[in-house]
């Protein structure tokens, strides 16, 4: 009887051995991300100035880096990769925090570039915000959790809340451990919440209260001119990087003439709204990114030249690399380039 049983004993032992391998290599979650090149997708579709200028022979394009949450069997495939890079899955923000944040970072890009190119091109315009709301919701005081990433705060004690600054004014009145009413918009829906505030240190050293969580505050650019108005398709793509390639895309619909000049014009870069590039991160992965389209130029932030240079080397890439510390250098550079044919 234990003889006959003995075969099927070993196959569900063997079933149970493949059912835990393949859980360990597949779908057991890893504290690890892998980073390749993204895409580099062409600008124009993505937005549009009311009354802007149709003509663009060539193309300004935007690049991205794909990040994965890894498993084991992708973490094994990686080591086979050159373009794949291994790093720390970021553990102070959950999925839908992580999510929000990067949209948040998106939307201030593209306000941030819409001023910087009504700047350039000499376009009045006004400066509104749409709302202050809560990015991330730290993991450390329970009466935190009376937040939710993507509250908008509308009100505190019943007092309007309008801006950022008049939030911080606002409660430049209370001292940590006061109790406050925030009126908040969640989804579709108004909800009142009691919060505690807590401690929140300053640079200088010195504390203030405060409610103990991430908080930012959309823009709104409102150019005088409804011709100018410059509209966004939505994007799945988020992160601050995009900057400058928005910038000189929204600046050559609002002036005459082919910014491009018929050129593939890659690039990256955060923008403020005075036209000063910034670093960003994961520029080896945009510059292959760039290469597979086969771009023209990249325009990449001086502070990350050093990085891009080296992987253009090593890739053997044959694309012009140009280092920019502001949308004036970038105007520059193109304006001194012949008409491609």
């Amino acid at each position: 009887m234990l003889r006959s049983k003995l075969p099927r004993i070993r196959t569900l032992a063997y079933l149970a051995c493949l059912a835990l391998l393949i859980y360990v290599v597949v779908y057991m979650p890893t504290p690890y991300t892998i980073e390749r090149p993204g895409s580099a997708d062409e600008i124009r579709p993505m937005v549009q100035v009311v009354g802007g200028d149709g003509q663009e022979r060539g193309t300004f394009m935007m690049t991205t880096v794909s990040v994965t949450y890894a498993n084991m069997a992708l973490l094994g495939l990686s080591l086979f990769d050159d373009n794949a890079d291994i790093g720390k899955r970021n553990t102070d923000q959950d999925d839908d925090e992580y999510r929000i944040t990067q949209q948040y970072y998106m939307n201030s890009s593209q306000s941030s570039a819409i001023a910087a190119a009504y700047r350039e091109a000499g376009v009045p315009f006004d400066v509104k915000t749409e709302y202050v709301f809560i990015t991330t919701v730290p993991d450390r005081d329970p009466q935190q959790k009376e937040f939710i990433a993507g509250d908008q705060i509308t009100a505190v004690d019943d007092q309007a809340i309008a801006t950022l600054d008049g939030l911080r004014k606002r409660l430049e009145s209370y001292s940590a451990g006061d109790s406050v009413k925030v009126t908040l918009k969640r989804g579709e829906s108004q909800v009142e919440q009691r919060v505690k505030l807590v401690e929140i240190p300053n640079e200088d050293g010195t504390t203030r209260a405060g409610f103990g969580v991430s908080t930012g505050e959309v823009l709104s650019i409102q150019p005088h001119n409804q011709a100018d108005v410059v509209h966004f398709t939505q994007t799945q793509v988020g992160g601050p990087s995009a900057g400058l390639m928005f910038t000189l895309e929204i600046y050559n619909q609002l002036t005459p003439g082919d910014l491009t000049r018929g050129y593939r014009i890659a690039g990256t870069g955060t923008i403020k709204s005075d036209g000063s590039v910034g670093e960003i991160g994961g520029v080896q992965h945009k510059i292959v990114a760039a290469e597979r389209k086969n771009a023209d130029l990249f325009f990449v932030p001086e502070a990350n030249y050093a990085e891009a240079k080296k992987k253009l080397e090593e890739t053997h890439g044959s694309l012009t690399l140009v280092p920019v510390k502001t949308l004036q250098e970038a105007l520059d550079y193109i304006g001194k380039l012949t008409v491609k044919n």
